[in-house]
């Protein structure tokens, strides 16, 4: 008996219907979240003002990592991603590797945005339990992400937007603060950002470093996103473009204004966004921005639940997960793997109801130093990957300026914040638990493929 491929059957694909700007948004949307408006807080501190040190590598770290991505996104559009390029690069081992250590990454990422929201929304309306809202929350975004991509797409795209309003709202009013332009209320200055600049001194630096890079982790998923999107090719080189400027200056812009208002032992750096505007007393202002950070944390969530999903697909298909997690619905959404992607987070909100308060500071802990190997891996595979087009005269349709150096310069850059990293207790606690996890998904990828091959040897 002959079986049919993929390709000859359209409804085993996913599908392509996502428009270039909500890729765009998407991409923005997936970095907007927890860990700006909950990270930014706790990164001052940790580190004081100088938790801008920490933004500025974090940032130019990200920048050419998307840059890497986006050439080999445009070249091969696929699910997969990174986990793809570093199987072409590395291996087998390394691509299924790397793929399940993102979808772990991102299945903690999603339980912490739902029950993050759920304590901000809880703050200003005390009616629901935390717990429970979370569980609402998680059930509201995986029916939404079984709907289809092109409906998922729209919902983001709008969410995304709302919350770059919100931000540059808030980037003004803090402005006029420090530059004592609003009646009757006295400018802080910079006094903040001069008397005590790194309060914690460089393990300061390297602590928030860790929870900056939480923050900026989901950006990548443009390049998983680009496998459903019209003209992969040129919407991907505009959603790089676009997306990395614009988080740079939301971000450091952000930050700059907490940091300088808010001094780094302030109680209000729990929701810094309220805390800067309450200083502002701008009526209602505190409650509108915690009600925006509500929305940017779902935003978020709902952009990794699909970044997660589309990563087991993709594993599946490779042969590096069960085969029913790359079974689709009419709407062409894995429904499988949305549904294993989901179940931390319900889990988590049970977890919250039994251990309150204690969960989600746990969650954080977690993620941060699995960015900087999805990071590296990336970059690693865009350096073997692209000298070997290079070599094979194959024409990419995106080319990254400057390389090798300025891949090479990020690896460097990524070599120093490890340094850095395992210089701190707090920090090296994260990187030998990631190594040590990264050894036992890298063995048990291995021993599964070694089955694999073992049994079709048999039949």
């Amino acid at each position: 008996m002959t079986t049919k491929s993929a390709a000859e059957h359209p409804s085993l694909h996913l599908g392509h219907n996502m428009k270039p700007r909500q890729l765009t948004m998407m991409g923005l949307g997936s970095a907007i979240g927890a860990g700006l408006f909950l990270g930014s807080g706790a990164g001052i501190q940790a580190a004081g003002p100088a938790v801008l040190v920490s933004y500025l590598v974090a940032g130019t770290l990200i920048i050419i990592v998307m840059w890497a991505l986006g050439e080999m996104a445009a070249a091969n559009p696929t699910s997969g991603a990174f986990s793809v390029y570093a199987e072409k690069a590395l291996g087998k081992t390394a691509g299924a590797t790397v793929g399940w250590l993102w979808w772990l990454q991102l299945v903690v990422v999603i339980a912490a945005e739902a029950l993050g929201a759920a304590g901000l929304l809880f703050t200003i309306w005390p009616v629901v339990p935390v717990w429970a809202l979370s569980l609402v929350f998680m059930a509201v975004f995986t029916a939404i992400n079984l709907a289809g991509v092109r409906n998922f797409g729209e919902f983001e795209f709008w969410f995304a937007i709302l919350k770059v309003v919100a931000i540059l709202l808030f980037l003004a009013i803090g402005t006029a603060l420090l530059l004592g332009w609003l009646p009757e209320v006295p400018s802080p200055g910079l006094a903040n950002l001069t008397s005590d600049f790194a309060p914690a001194g460089l393990g300061g630096v390297a602590t928030a470093l860790f929870v900056v890079i939480f923050a900026f982790g989901g950006t990548e998923i443009v390049s998983v996103a680009a496998a459903e999107t019209e003209d992969p090719e040129r919407s991907v080189g505009h959603a790089i473009r676009t997306v990395v400027w614009r988080i740079l200056v939301f971000y450091i812009g952000s930050v700059f204004v907490i940091a300088a208002v808010l001094p780094s032992t302030s109680d209000a750096l729990k929701s810094p966004f309220a805390g800067v505007l309450d200083l502002a007393r701008i009526p209602g202002a505190g409650a509108a921005i915690t009600l925006v950070a509500v929305v940017a944390l779902l935003s978020a969530l709902n952009a990794n639940l699909y970044g997660a999903s589309r990563m087991a697909y993709s594993l599946s298909q490779r042969g590096e997960a069960p085969a029913f997690l790359s079974r689709l619905n009419k709407a062409r959404v894995p429904v499988a793997a949305v549904s294993i992607s989901v179940a931390f987070g319900f889990l988590a909100a049970v977890l919250e109801l039994l251990f309150p308060e204690r969960i989600l500071p746990a969650l954080f802990q977690l993620v941060g130093s699995t960015c900087l190997v999805v990071w590296g891996s990336a970059l690693v595979s865009q350096l073997i990957l692209r000298r070997r087009a290079d070599r094979d005269g194959t024409a990419l349709p995106l080319r990254m300026r400057g390389f090798p150096a300025i891949t090479i310069f990020g690896l460097v850059l990524l070599a120093l914040i490890f340094a850095v990293g395992f210089s701190s207790p707090d920090s090296s606690k994260q990187l030998f638990s990631t190594l040590a996890l990264i050894a036992a998904m890298a063995a048990a990828s291995w021993l599964g493929t070694r089955l694999v091959k073992a049994r079709r040897g048999t039949n």
